[in-house]
C-alpha cells in the first residue's frame, strides 16, 4: 500500500511539475542527438563516395591541367681537380674531371591564348566538370647568359641544347606537341623527372609535374644577338581546374571559357579592366605577370624546382554541392529539435493539455526525418526542391499529430506556422555566406525575445 501511495505520488508529480516536464523534455533532447550524429555521419559518408566517383572519372578524362614551358635546357661543363699519388715516381700529380650539368633558362616573353570547353559528366546520381583546352603559346628566348656562373662559352655545350615542357597532366594531352622554334618544329617525348624535394611540401595545391623534352636543336638557331622565337599549342582534356607558371619574364595569359562559374586561384588574379567579365554564358580572364612580381629568377643550374607555388588561373566550381548544404543544415538539428520541444512545453504548461513523453519522442523522430529526406532527395533533385518537400511533408505531419493530442486547431496551425518560420528562417542562413553570422545571432535574438514574452506568465514556481 505505502510503495503503491509512493508510486501514484510521482506519477502526479511526472505530470504535473514543471520541473518534471523540464527535465523530461531536456533528456530526450539529448536522446535524440544520437540519430542526428548518425545522420551527419551518414551525410559525411555520402559526400566521401561522390568524391570518390568525381575522382575517378577525373582520373579517366584528365586531371587538373598545370602548364609550365618552353624551357631551354642547356648542358655545360664543370671541372674537378683532385691529387693523385703516382706510384712510380711518388710524387703528387693534379688530376682534372669533367662532369656535365644542365642549366635551365626562361622565355623573355610568354603568350598564352587559352579557350576551355567545360561540360558537365555524370555517372549514377553524381556530377562533376571536364573541359577541352586549346592553348596557343608563343614567346621569344634571348640567349643564355653563364656569366653569373663564371661559365666560358667553349664550355657550353651549344649541341646539345634541349627545350622542355613540365605539365601535371600527361594522360589528357589529345595531339602530338609541336614547337616551332625559329622556323624549325621539333617534337617532344615524356621524360622521367626525379621529383624536386627542395621545397617544403605543405603546400595543398602542389602537383606533380611530369616532364617533355624535345630532341637536341639546331645550334645555329641559337642567336648571339637578338630573340629566337616559338609557337606551339597544347590541346588537353583535363578537369577541375587549370593554371600557369608564369616563368617568361613578362607573362601574358588570355583565357575564355563557355562556364559560367568560375573562381580564379593562386598568387596572381585577372586584371581589373572592362575585358574581365563573368557572364550566364561563360567568362573571359587576363593576367599579366612581369618577372619583378615573382620570387624566382630567370635561370636555374644544377636543377630545376617545383615552382607550382607561383601558380595562378582558374577553378571550375558546379556551385551547388547539396552535401555541403545538407552537412550545414544537420548541424542546426539541435536547435530545431529544442526550438520545437520548447513550443510543445510552453502549449502544455499554459493549455494544461497533457503530452506524454512518448509523443514528445514522436515528434522528434519525425523533426530527425527531415535531415535523412533531404539528403536522399537532393542527390536525385535541386537541393530547394529537396528542401521544400523534406520541410513540407514533416511540419505536415507534425501538425497533424498535434491536431490528435491537443484536441484542436489552434495550437496545431501555430506548431505549423512556427516550424514553417524557423525551416525558413534556417534555408536563409544556408543561403548567405557573409551575412550568415549576422542574420544568425538577429533571428536567435528574436526568437528569445518570443519566448522570455510568451512565458512570462507562467508560474514557474509549481513543483
Amino acid at each position: 500500500m505505502e510503495n503503491a501511495k509512493q508510486n501514484n505520488k510521482f506519477s502526479s508529480w511526472l505530470r504535473t511539475s514543471i520541473t518534471a516536464r523540464m527535465l523530461m523534455v531536456g533528456f530526450l533532447i539529448l536522446v535524440l542527438l544520437v540519430p542526428l550524429n548518425f545522420i551527419k555521419s551518414l551525410i559525411y559518408e555520402r559526400a566521401e563516395r561522390q568524391n570518390e566517383v568525381i575522382t575517378e572519372i577525373n582520373e579517366k578524362w584528365g586531371n587538373e591541367v598545370l602548364l609550365s614551358g618552353p624551357i631551354l635546357k642547356v648542358p655545360y661543363k664543370t671541372y674537378t681537380e683532385t691529387l693523385k699519388l703516382d706510384q712510380s715516381t711518388g710524387k703528387s700529380i693534379k688530376e682534372r674531371k669533367a662532369h656535365t650539368k644542365y642549366a635551365f633558362f626562361f622565355p623573355d616573353a610568354l603568350n598564352i591564348t587559352s579557350k576551355v570547353q567545360a561540360e558537365p559528366k555524370n555517372r549514377s546520381i553524381y556530377e562533376t566538370i571536364v573541359y577541352m583546352a586549346n592553348m596557343q603559346c608563343s614567346g621569344a628566348f634571348s640567349r643564355p647568359n653563364f656569366s653569373s656562373q663564371d661559365i666560358p662559352d667553349e664550355d657550353v655545350l651549344w649541341d646539345k641544347v634541349s627545350i622542355l615542357i613540365q605539365t601535371s597532366n600527361l594522360k589528357g594531352i589529345r595531339k602530338e606537341i609541336q614547337i616551332d622554334l625559329g622556323g624549325k618544329t621539333y617534337g617532344f617525348v615524356p621524360k622521367y623527372k626525379q621529383q624536386d624535394t627542395s621545397y617544403s611540401v605543405t603546400n595543398p595545391d602542389r602537383v606533380t609535374q611530369h616532364q617533355l623534352e624535345s630532341s637536341y636543336i639546331d645550334s645555329t638557331l641559337i642567336p648571339t644577338e637578338g630573340k629566337l622565337n616559338f609557337s606551339f599549342d597544347f590541346d588537353v582534356n583535363g578537369s577541375k581546374r587549370i593554371r600557369f607558371i608564369p616563368i617568361g619574364k613578362e607573362t601574358q595569359v588570355s583565357m575564355t571559357s563557355n562556364w559560367a562559374d568560375p573562381s580564379f586561384m593562386g598568387n596572381f588574379l585577372p586584371l581589373n579592366n572592362d575585358e574581365e567579365k563573368v557572364t550566364e554564358n561563360g567568362f573571359t580572364a587576363d593576367w599579366s605577370v612581369l618577372q619583378t612580381n615573382r620570387q624566382f629568377q630567370q635561370q636555374f643550374f644544377e636543377f630545376l624546382p617545383n615552382l607550382s607555388d607561383f601558380a595562378f588561373g582558374v577553378t571550375l566550381i558546379v556551385p551547388v554541392d547539396q552535401y555541403q548544404k545538407s552537412e550545414r543544415t544537420a548541424k542546426y538539428g539541435f536547435l530545431v529539435i529544442g526550438l520545437t520541444f520548447l513550443v510543445f512545453f510552453l502549449i502544455q504548461t499554459l493549455s494544461k493539455i497533457g503530452i506524454h513523453p512518448f509523443q514528445y519522442l514522436m515528434i522528434g523522430i519525425a523533426l530527425t526525418m527531415f535531415y535523412t529526406l533531404l539528403i536522399s532527395i537532393s542527390e536525385h533533385s535541386s537541393y530547394l526542391k529537396a528542401y521544400l518537400i523534406a520541410g513540407s511533408a514533416v511540419i505536415l505531419l507534425i501538425t497533424l499529430y498535434s491536431r490528435s493530442i491537443l484536441k484542436n486547431w489552434k495550437f496545431p496551425i501555430f506548431i505549423a506556422l512556427s516550424l514553417t518560420a524557423l525551416y525558413a528562417f534556417i534555408f536563409v542562413i544556408i543561403q548567405l555566406e557573409s551575412y550568415a553570422l549576422l542574420v544568425g545571432s538577429v533571428g536567435l535574438f528574436v526568437i528569445l525575445a518570443a519566448v522570455m514574452f510568451v512565458s512570462r506568465k507562467i508560474d514557474w514556481q509549481q513543483e
